[in-house]
């Protein structure tokens, strides 16, 4: 049976392809890698994150949103085996449980901040010391809801991402693609900071941050995805794909 996605030409523009590629060739997807993020260390060269991982054992849990996190803290949780683990995601929280040795506790249904803070609480009904290990720009809200349940809550940069400039060769692919699909504002950014609003004729935003991120930066999007994780918006890139062939 032919895939969804078959021969579709899709841009993805994560620093490292990883699940979102994977989905998308299991569909049938030709996935045209263009990285325009750069996962490079916090302004202060990480030392605020090695402070407060070197003090691990005095918070209860740590909790992290992105696999580019849950790497810079595996190491620590693996040798701190009382701290309990959240992550944002399937993603992060496979790549925190190899690094850190152990299943990861608090994973939501659906991969937002919003929805790890409501799982987060709905879990966890009496006060815990938590610390949010997150990129320079993340957004405030995660913290803010944790705070406002009751919990004591401390952030650390534990990474910025800057925009890569793509090469010549890199541009020519994706200006022949059929698709570009965003997972996060910084992605939106970069695109448009390399390629203007120039685009693929289909555009795909995971959720309302991104498509924000898009329409602050003047780029038009075909859709954005219902369920606001990878795998709806590889089902958006799908509906979208169907009804362009229809």
């Amino acid at each position: 049976m032919t895939r969804p996605l078959e021969g579709c030409r899709v841009v993805v523009t994560r620093a490292r392809p990883g699940e979102l590629a994977s989905k998308l060739s299991e569909r049938g997807a030709v996935v045209v890698h263009v990285p325009l993020i750069e996962v490079v260390d916090a302004d202060d060269g990480g030392r605020a994150l090695r402070d407060a991982l070197n003090d691990l054992a005095a918070f209860d849990w740590v909790m992290v949103t992105s696999a580019e996190g849950a790497e810079r803290v595996g190491a620590a949780v693996r040798h701190t085996p009382g701290v309990r683990l959240a992550a944002v995601g399937t993603t992060t929280a496979r790549v925190l449980a190899q690094l850190g040795g152990r299943v990861v506790d608090v994973v939501p249904a659906v991969q937002r901040a919003e929805e790890l803070a409501a799982t987060f609480v709905a879990e966890c009904s009496s006060p815990q010391r938590v610390l949010i290990a997150q990129a320079e720009r993340a957004e405030p809200g995660l913290a803010a809801a944790l705070r406002d349940a009751g919990h004591d809550v401390t952030t650390v940069t534990a990474y910025r991402t800057i925009a890569a400039v793509p090469d010549a060769d890199t541009v020519r692919a994706a200006s022949d693609a059929d698709a570009v699909v965003f997972a996060s504002g910084s992605a939106v950014e970069s695109w448009c900071a390399a390629f203007g609003t120039h685009s693929p004729p289909i555009v795909v935003a995971i959720g309302p941050t991104t498509a924000a991120a898009a329409q602050r930066m003047g780029l038009v999007l075909s859709g954005v995805a219902g369920d606001h994780s990878l795998d709806g918006l590889v089902s958006e890139l799908e509906r979208l794909v169907h009804q362009q062939s229809t």
